[in-house]
């Protein structure tokens, strides 16, 4: 079963569970107990489904996602054992569940339940109009009515019939039969309703039906597609997989608010846009090849291909005939004096009903075009050139080929009586100037402006001639003979993307080309010669055109034929009037970095941390018309201030948003047709917690602390630098003061040192006098003794004066004083240690401190050398020193 909701969504009971569509996209919600839906129909804001031995409801969330509420759970007791609910129908305030054994009413107002349980089970319910039915296996059709059953008729057409629908119908009823057509009911009376299809459905074996909004009723069969029958009988369309259907087998069928037929499959789900200005012929059988030109000529339809020529007669059932003669290549189909010409791959044909007629085999033929004034002259452009055919006496036959011009001329055009344009894709653009029989060129030129171009082409179209090439659109000058790029109509491949230069012109004023998302053609407004650009959103995925070789072909005023790959399909201009849609956010997704997204509440505004700043934004067109092709622009403000460029894409990501307000909005546009509405959605990037007010006012707090502190901690460190200061000062004071003392220290001591010289020095002196006056008074001593006589009373007195000078205990009282200013203490040190020397042994010791010779102690101690030497022993010995140890080295280190 098939159902849609206020919103345009699609749901179908699936395999796997309830099924949704969107437009854009198919979302799967697994069934409440993992089994088959077998049934679902919208009823206001819920979606009511039955699967085995379950019925309930789904809801959509604040998130956009549905979820399930049972409805049998409190009634478990009721079901019976493998029961499964195949159909849904809603009366009023009354929801409708049947399976094939018991019906189940659910008063949606007072939550109760009414169950009906026929003795022959329930093939299936209907509603039709305000009147609920119901069959019964065997035994007919049943109506309740006032929550009790009652029998409707007991014709053997109605219980022995397999009923799949019922439909209301001339003020009584139009019952759809498995195998015996259609009946109608009408003042108790059963009859045959006769159809078109009659036969062809006794044999089809109808499963499903449903009758459209014009009267016309959709049939769908097990193994024949499905029928479409006006409301008068007639077979308006036969649907098979020869014709685009993905299988024969269509269980269910649905009409939506567009006027969309949608056929549930055996397996898939396939949608036929009935009212679409774009009608598709699919070749699934590969017998007619891709399509490269048509004609519709004398009410017959020619279809130009690579297998051939085909033909059927046009708006008919029939099915495509090949034109015998004509198998290869078809480049072109042209009409010219109430005749059709065809460009082959082995030449030209005249065709004439099924017939063709060989005109020119010489090489193959791309296209045709009329001489501007000879009306029997037709061009043609060859492999190897351009030729000419003629008319005489009512029939065409070839006249000559045009000497001095031997490229390809696929593409090529006429400006006056005698230049001709020709666009070749790998060698540029040439001219070339005939002589006035076309028989030959008399001039020529290859033009370096505009470059040789892949697909690139040229046409003739309101007397002008235009090429067309991935560089853009130019126009020849009349004048100058040049090529000059027209910048405007050049836009147009910068709007999108370039596919084909490829130009068709048509006979209603307009100039055709394809480009990647659209099939446009420029035409002249009736008060202005500038070409207006116009574009049919029909992208070139669904068009499937041969690249370089797209053909449209206007059948009649308003129908155009476009060829493809795998058939054709048509478009009627006069149609194709895109209704306005509505854009729907159908989903919100957000995450933080590396974390899997979770689904966001989208119908009130939002509010994220700043971590979760990863937003995905879902959303969608409910449009569902094949070559409808729909775009979607989207903005969000707070961060941008323009649209964004068209895309086809119904999803747009936003990776680390910072903190702020924003509002994203997205619009979308079907065809030409932009949505009614702009859906928005507003919500908050927190700011991180660093930066909130209540971080700002902490923030503050402590910068006003951390100012007292910093502020205090510079006043203790100035106060500990002065007082630092104060210290090092203090101690560098001290310190000069020391060095002061020390400097006055130093000073002393050289003074003390000066003053230890100078006493060492007047020792010295006063010594050395000492020891020349005793020296002196020796001599003058042993003088006297020698010239006087030992009786000599004056020489003795002289020599006792001598001596008793020479051993004046005033002048050993001098030097004592003089050495112990010199050395002080070494006589009390000495008489420490050695107390038992007497004070000639200290005098001795001074002499020797001074480091005197015995000869130099001699005159001093008014002794002889020898004597010296004996007090020194003496000394020794008193001393006790040992042998190794001088007297004179053990003084001196005292």
């Amino acid at each position: 079963m098939i159902t849609q909701d206020k919103n345009h969504y699609m749901y179908f009971a699936n395999n796997g569970g309830l099924l949704e569509y969107n437009g854009t996209a198919w979302t799967l919600y697994p069934s409440p107990n993992e089994t088959i839906i077998r049934s679902v129909k919208v009823i206001g804001d819920k979606i009511y489904t039955g699967c085995y031995m379950e019925f309930g409801y789904w809801t959509r969330q604040e998130n956009g996602s549905l979820t399930y509420t049972s409805l049998s759970e409190k009634i478990k007791n009721k079901i019976l054992d493998d029961e499964q609910f195949w159909n849904i129908a809603q009366y009023d305030h009354w929801v409708i569940f049947q399976s094939l054994n018991q019906i189940f009413i659910y008063n949606t107002q007072k939550q109760t339940y009414t169950i009906f349980k026929p003795e022959t089970g329930v093939n299936k319910i209907f509603r039709v109009g305000n009147r609920i039915f119901y069959q019964t296996f065997g035994t007919g059709l049943y109506e309740i009515e006032n929550g009790k059953s009652r029998q409707v008729d007991t014709n053997p057409l109605l219980t022995e019939n397999k009923i799949i629908n019922i439909y209301p119908h001339n003020e009584g009823l139009l019952i759809q039969t498995q195998y015996n057509g259609l009946l109608e009911y009408k003042d108790g009376k059963v009859t045959k309703w006769v159809t078109e299809a009659d036969e062809e459905l006794k044999l089809s074996s109808i499963y499903s039906g449903q009758k459209l909004s014009d009267g016309s009723l959709a049939l769908g069969t097990v193994s024949n597609g499905i029928f479409i029958l006006s409301p008068q009988g007639k077979v308006r369309y036969h649907i098979t997989q020869n014709k685009g259907l993905s299988n024969n087998t269509a269980l269910s069928l649905y009409e939506d608010d567009d006027k969309n037929v949608w056929i549930g499959l055996d397996n898939g789900i396939n949608c036929i846009n009935l009212q679409s200005a774009v009608r598709s012929f699919v070749d699934d059988t590969g017998f007619l090849g891709t399509v490269y030109a048509s004609a519709l000529y004398h009410n017959t339809l020619y279809i130009g291909t690579n297998q051939g020529l085909f033909y059927k007669t046009y708006r008919s059932n029939e099915e495509f005939k090949f034109i015998p003669g004509t198998k290869g290549q078809v480049w072109s189909l042209y009409q010219y004096d109430d005749t059709l010409f065809c460009g082959h791959d082995s030449g030209t044909f005249i065709i004439t009903g099924n017939q063709a007629r060989q005109l020119f085999a010489a090489s193959g033929t791309w296209k045709f075009e009329p001489h501007p004034t000879n009306k029997n002259m037709l061009l043609q452009g060859n492999y190897y050139g351009i030729s000419i055919l003629e008319k005489n006496n009512g029939s065409w036959k070839f006249k000559n080929k045009i000497e001095g011009f031997d490229y390809s001329s696929r593409y090529f055009a006429l400006l006056g009586n005698n230049e001709i344009y020709i666009s070749h894709e790998y060698k540029g653009v040439f001219r070339i100037k005939v002589n006035n029989t076309y028989t030959r060129v008399e001039d020529s030129e290859t033009y370096k402006t505009p470059e040789k171009g892949k697909n690139a082409s040229l046409a003739r179209f309101n007397n002008t001639i235009y090429y067309a090439s991935k560089e853009g659109f130019y126009t020849l000058n009349p004048k100058n003979k040049k090529f000059e790029k027209d910048e405007k109509l050049s836009m147009v491949f910068r709007q999108d993307e370039y596919m084909s230069g490829k130009l068709m012109p048509d006979k209603s004023g307009k100039l055709w080309f394809f480009t990647r998302n659209y099939i446009n053609y420029f035409s002249s407004g009736k008060l202005t010669t500038e070409l207006k650009q116009n574009a049919i959103a029909i992208p070139s995925s669904l068009t499937n055109s041969m690249l370089g070789f797209e053909n449209i072909t206007q059948i009649n005023q308003s129908v155009y034929l476009i060829g493809t790959t795998d058939g054709y399909y048509t478009i009627n201009l006069n149609e194709l009037n895109f209704k306005s849609n509505t854009v729907t956010i159908t989903g919100i997704t957000g995450n933080s970095l590396n974390e899997k997204p979770s689904p966001v509440i989208i119908n009130q505004e939002g509010e994220f941390k700043y971590a979760e700043n990863n937003l995905t934004f879902f959303y969608t067109v409910p449009e569902y018309n094949k070559y409808a092709n729909t775009e979607f622009q989207f903005m969000l403000e707070g961060m941008q201030n323009e649209w964004s460029e068209w895309t086809n894409k119904p999803v747009t990501a936003f990776k680390n948003l910072p903190a702020g307000s924003y509002t994203f909005k997205v619009r979308a546009k079907t065809g030409n047709s932009v949505s009614v509405n702009t859906a928005t959605y507003t919500f908050i990037i927190l700011k991180p917690w660093y930066a909130t007010n209540f971080a700002i006012i902490l923030y503050i707090i402590l910068a006003v602390i951390a100012a007292y502190l910093i502020n205090r901690a510079y006043k203790n460190y100035y106060q500990r630098q002065r007082e630092k200061l104060i210290e090092e000062n203090n101690r560098l004071l001290e310190i000069k003061e020391l060095e002061n003392e020390q400097e006055l220290m130093r000073v002393k001591n050289e003074q003390l040192e000066q003053d230890f010289e100078n006493k060492n020095r007047e020792l010295a002196v006063s010594t050395m006098n000492l020891i020349k006056k005793n020296e002196l008074l020796s001599m003058i001593k042993e003088d006297l003794k020698k010239t006087g006589t030992g009786t000599d009373r004056n020489i003795k007195s002289v020599i006792t004066t001598i001596n008793k000078n020479i051993n004046e205990d005033d002048t050993w009282d001098m030097f004592k004083e003089a050495f112990n200013n010199a050395d002080k203490d070494f006589l009390k040190k000495v008489k420490s240690i050695h107390p038992s020397l007497t004070p000639n042994d200290l005098r001795l010791c001074a002499y020797l401190r001074l480091n005197l010779s015995s000869k130099e102690i001699a005159p001093l101690l008014n002794i002889s050398v020898r004597s010296v030497e004996i007090k020194r022993y003496r000394l020794r010995k008193k001393m006790d020193l040992p042998h190794e140890l001088g007297l004179v080295e053990y003084i001196l280190s005292l």
